[in-house]
């Protein structure tokens, strides 16, 4: 799996395996298959890279080999009914999740199952080495020719021109006796071709590019500040979170970073699968183990992180995905590595997607990283650039798909956003669109990447203690322990409010986002492409729906996520960029130069406010927006105002109206002159279920300038 920084990409999707370290010989016979039973052909059990590379020779009979059996769920279509129920406010069902025992007593293989494939690979002389305890994955281990006895295979050297490096695979798909393909859902571990990269990249690759002695790039009081993460009232205490990981990290170089900025909280600790445990010398991906951890914790400090490090290989990431859900210690989870989809062993997908599925029955939320090559996610893998592609795990409907944005702030304050070029978005060959992945820009019939998006680019990544010093890394495995870190900081607040956990985040984070409260919760970033597609207004394949306005969008997912019943009201924030801090106007209508940052009038807070007149000349400046009410809702708009006049006495010269449609809801003028800002509100209940424009309008007079300064605007309804 790749991690979603690009510094390690190269050295992680390149983990050459010479001729010699496979055994290769040029004369190895093909072992028939076992033809004691009818036999069934289990598909997309070969590596899609078997058709693009070239083959050197045979695997020798004698080498060991290890293999993952997955094994099928069971009724999958009353799984599917209780995964949309749990996710849905309002049902019986709703919130009322599953433990491991529950799941897989209802969904999971039989005792029965798992009994009859270990039967079976112990008479084809292979060692049954273990099976999880979720009952999905029989691990194996035996001869090449005894792989090839039980799964009717051939094991093979190739060489693959575009990675220049060699890997044995099966010649064509596994088989197995016509009985046991009733249970089995695949066969992983055939080929050692997929790697997993990192998602992670630095604006500087140079080799010579040495870590600094102080920080540079975001720290918390920036990315938190930016995404309102530090207006929650939540730090991830008694949350637990999961980082999934192909590579170990430096507790020194943790402390490090929680001391630089204050930080403190549970020790960071490791759960190895499969024996694997990198701490003690870690490898090229030590970055982004560190990068993902340091993220968690500077939106989460108090929340407790458990390492999880797995071989990286097809088993090793079916084998942890399992573990983690098996072990049920965790209710988040972040994902910072991954593979194209054309490039990855499709039956080895759906394994990690059935336990992706166990995740969701359990209320645990998984966050992805989108991929670090925009729309052609295999451009440093077999299939090459040419090939439009999405990431894997992102691509998964049972997880959130987190994608990357370049983000500018105002100190700590957010400004704007713009979608960076080469966040992973696009397409899935592989997995249908599920039902709740609907709205604006959705089309198709399969499923669209990202779902939503953070700070992603190098340009403005974030300072990250590792290697021995500070370095600045972006990429979208920075974006996915963000938003891990936001479920954290929500589910606390779940908890102490009597709710349910996030669990399965995209069902209700499209809810919110398809409702009048998206604007409030969400950054809509509209400036910006990838390869192949662009950002728009709502949802696009690019960065999603947005990147999260903390505060608002827990009080939308605590609120509920469906459409409120006739007489009811989501409470919710309608105007969008309320206190200008984009620094443009949109989806507010305004004069030229009204929307400002010059400090000769400041803002009320931030650096951007609308201000309009003072030019001591006859001239008029209007700013406007139109939002729609939602009905049955109580409405309250406000504003601060702040009024600076070279007129004297208590004549109105100058004004400013302010208007809700038709309605004036108040004239201010050079007489109402203050010193600072004051706040104006205004009962607009009677606009529920309409559309209403809200409009200021500043009037000047031919001599004596007045300025009309606008801030921190707001529709609340409730």
């Amino acid at each position: 799996m790749r991690p979603r920084s690009l510094t390690l990409v190269a050295a992680l999707a390149v983990l050459p395996l010479s001729a010699v370290s496979l055994g290769v010989t040029t004369a190895q016979a093909a072992t028939a298959p076992n033809a004691a039973a009818p036999r069934v052909s289990l598909p997309n059990t070969v590596t899609p890279a078997v058709a693009r590379s070239e083959k050197k020779g045979d695997v020798p009979a004698s080498q060991q080999l290890s293999v993952a059996v997955s094994l099928k769920l069971r009724d999958t279509a009353e799984l599917d009914r209780f995964l949309t129920a749990v996710a849905t406010p309002g049902t019986p069902e709703y919130g009322r999740y599953l433990t491991p025992q529950q799941f897989t007593e209802r969904f999971g293989p039989t005792r029965a199952a798992v009994e009859q494939v270990k039967s079976y690979l112990a008479a084809q002389g292979l060692t049954v080495s273990g099976v999880s305890d979720n009952r999905q994955v029989v691990n194996a281990q035996g001869t090449a020719e005894q792989i090839a006895k039980a799964f009717g295979t051939h094991e093979s050297a190739y060489l693959d021109p575009q990675q220049q490096r060699t890997f044995f695979a099966n010649d064509a798909a596994a088989s197995v006796p016509a009985d046991l393909a009733e249970v089995v859902q695949g066969v992983s571990g055939l080929n050692n071709h997929t790697v997993r990269t990192t998602r992670n990249v630095k604006p500087d690759t140079t080799p010579a590019a040495a870590p600094n002695a102080a920080p540079s790039g975001f720290g918390p009081t920036q990315y938190d500040g930016a995404y309102n993460l530090n207006r929650t009232g939540a730090d991830g205490t008694g949350v637990t979170v999961a980082l999934w990981e192909f590579d170990g990290y430096s507790s020194a170089n943790l402390k490090t970073y929680d001391s630089q900025y204050g930080l403190t909280g549970p020790a960071v600790s490791t759960v190895s699968v499969d024996g694997a445990n990198y701490d003690a010398k870690p490898g090229e991906g030590q970055g982004e183990v560190e990068l993902d951890s340091e993220i968690v914790r500077g939106v989460a400090p108090k929340a407790t992180q458990l390492v999880y490090e797995a071989p990286n290989s097809d088993q090793g990431e079916i084998d942890m995905a399992a573990k983690i859900v098996a072990d049920n210690r965790v209710s988040v989870i972040s994902i910072s590595w991954g593979s194209c989809e054309p490039d990855t062993t499709a039956s080895s997908m759906t394994a990690v997607d059935n336990s992706f599925k166990q995740a969701a029955a359990q209320g645990i939320s998984i966050f992805s990283a989108s991929g670090d090559d925009g729309s052609r996610d295999c451009t440093r893998s077999t299939s090459g650039s040419g090939v439009k592609a999405v990431d894997f795990p992102a691509s998964s409907p049972h997880q959130t798909g987190v994608g990357g944005t370049n983000l500018k702030v105002s100190g700590s304050a957010y400004s704007s956003e713009s979608a960076w070029s080469t966040a992973g978005g696009g397409v899935s060959t592989v997995f249908a669109k599920p039902a709740w992945q609907t709205g604006t820009g959705i089309n198709g019939t399969m499923r669209t990447v990202p779902d939503v998006s953070s700070n992603a680019d190098p340009a403005s990544g974030f300072a990250i203690y590792t290697a021995g010093g500070w370095q600045v890394y972006g990429g979208t495995s920075a974006a996915a322990p963000l938003w891990s870190g936001y479920a954290a900081q929500f589910n606390q607040k779940a908890k102490a409010a009597g709710q349910p956990v996030l669990g399965e985040a995209s069902p209700k984070l499209y809810a919110v986002a398809n409702g009048s409260g998206y604007a409030a919760a969400f950054h809509d970033v509209t400036t910006g492409k990838n390869q192949d597609f662009s950002t728009k207004a709502g949802y696009d394949q690019v960065t999603g729906w947005g990147s999260p306005i903390a505060d608002a969008l827990n009080t939308a997912l605590l609120g509920g996520t469906t459409p409120p019943p006739s007489g009811g009201c989501t409470p919710a924030q309608l105007l969008g960029n309320a206190g200008f801090e984009t620094g443009t106007a949109a989806p507010w209508t305004a004069s030229t130069g009204v929307v400002d940052s010059s400090t000769d009038e400041a803002a009320h807070a931030g650096s951007w406010k609308a201000w309009l007149d003072g030019y001591g000349s006859s001239h008029t400046d209007t700013v406007s927006q139109t939002v729609s009410v939602p009905a049955g809702c109580k409405a309250t708009f406000s504003f601060w105002v702040h009024i600076d006049t070279a007129e004297t006495g208590s004549t109105a010269y100058d004004k400013l109206t302010v208007q809700a449609g038709s309605t004036t809801l108040t004239t201010l003028s050079n007489a109402n002159a203050a010193t600072g800002y004051v706040q104006k509100s205004f009962d607009l209940s009677a606009f529920a279920g309409q559309t209403v424009t809200i409009k200021f309008t500043g009037a000047e007079d031919s001599s004596l300038k007045t300025s009309f300064v606008i801030d921190d605007t707001a529709l609340n309804v409730s």
